[in-house]
């Protein structure tokens, strides 16, 4: 006699389980599990002490989303939180594998097509803005929609600014490597490709995590970031390669290398931000002039310069990143107190 295993749609947990939802998406690949229901309030005046709360206070219900066994070592999420911005829609805190991050493209991008898709902010043609606060500042988006289908994402990014050009660093078991250093909401240093003799594709997957994780050690030990109004912002976040595209009709490839070995599947909208901040800079863009950056898995995002703006002592551009993202699905997860690894584990 076959069982019916559609009654399993009706069980529920014990009481004294942990239970959290999300909805998932990607962004050219790159995952986001957005928590809607099951964490706890967070309180703080702004959105960086709430991010310290649930740094401090809830910090393993991050790895139980974020690591095995519910999710894995590339995954990625959002917080949603209330705005600091009076106008804001929502606040976002960011989260994978390491920990918390101070800004994220694909993320933006992919909460407003789940916002607006599932109708949470609604949806008007040709374009539905959405406002929201990140923990590097005020992002507004924008869902382009043609007969009720959206069509494409962007968003004006944070002003984004360079702080080093053509800078060398010694970096044990490679030697010199020259690199940018520059922020797009989140600080990079970018490093051709060449200069450690991979390419910027999936085959050289595991030597672009050790050789990046390296550089990032080196530069971490030998720079101090200089945000100039956010201490906060002062980390650097990752190591992106550049190298050529597979495709001619594009620019450039990225790679970006982050937190404890994470690998961007998508181009990083950060990081085209801060590489549009570099272009301009070297007088290889200027205003309105959009590229196309490809990522490890081929996916893109467009990149061009909507103003120029001081910052600071920087001068920085305002950059407008355009990509698509997809739902993937409603999770529910379960944490049982007797669980031994409830809290999750990583294997990299």
């Amino acid at each position: 006699m076959m069982i019916e295993i559609k009654k399993l749609k009706n069980w529920q947990a014990p009481e004294d389980w942990f239970e959290i939802q999300t909805i998932d998406a990607h962004t050219g690949g790159e995952p986001l599990r957005i928590i809607i229901s099951g964490f706890p309030k967070l309180r703080g005046a702004t959105l960086l002490e709430k991010r310290a709360r649930a740094k401090n206070d809830f910090d393993q219900i991050r790895k139980a989303l974020m690591w095995e066994p519910r999710g894995h070592a590339d995954m990625y999420g959002a917080l949603i939180v209330d705005s600091d911005t009076p106008n804001a829609d929502f606040g976002v805190i960011f989260i994978h594998n390491e920990g918390y991050s101070t800004g994220c493209g694909h993320a933006v991008i992919a909460l407003t097509k789940v916002f607006v898709e599932t109708g949470l902010i609604k949806k008007t043609e040709p374009v539905t803005e959405v406002k929201m606060d990140v923990p590097s500042g005020f992002i507004r988006s924008f869902a382009e929609v043609r007969h009720g289908e959206i069509t494409s994402i962007g968003f004006h990014n944070v002003p984004s600014f360079v702080q080093q050009m053509d800078s060398i660093v010694n970096v044990p078991g490679l030697g010199n490597i020259r690199y940018d250093l520059a922020f797009g909401g989140a600080y990079y240093a970018f490093v051709d490709v060449a200069q450690v003799g991979l390419d910027c594709t999936k085959e050289y997957h595991d030597e672009l995590i050790e050789k990046g994780a390296l550089i990032k050690q080196a530069i971490m030990t030998s720079v101090k970031m200089d945000h100039p109004t956010e201490p906060e912002m002062n980390i650097l976040y990752g190591t992106i390669f550049t190298g050529p595209p597979k495709n001619s009709n594009n620019h450039s490839r990225n790679v970006c290398i982050f937190a404890e070995g994470e690998v961007d599947r998508s181009p990083t909208g950060t990081g085209v931000s801060a590489r549009a901040a570099i272009h301009y800079a070297r007088g290889e863009i200027g205003i309105n002039e959009s590229i196309t950056i490809e990522s490890i898995i081929g996916s893109t995002f467009s990149v061009k310069i909507d103003e120029i703006t001081t910052f600071g002592k920087y001068q920085a551009v305002i950059p407008e990143v355009r990509g698509t993202a997809f739902l993937t699905g409603k999770n529910t997860f379960w944490i049982n107190p007797n669980d031994p690894l409830k809290d999750g584990f990583i294997l990299r």
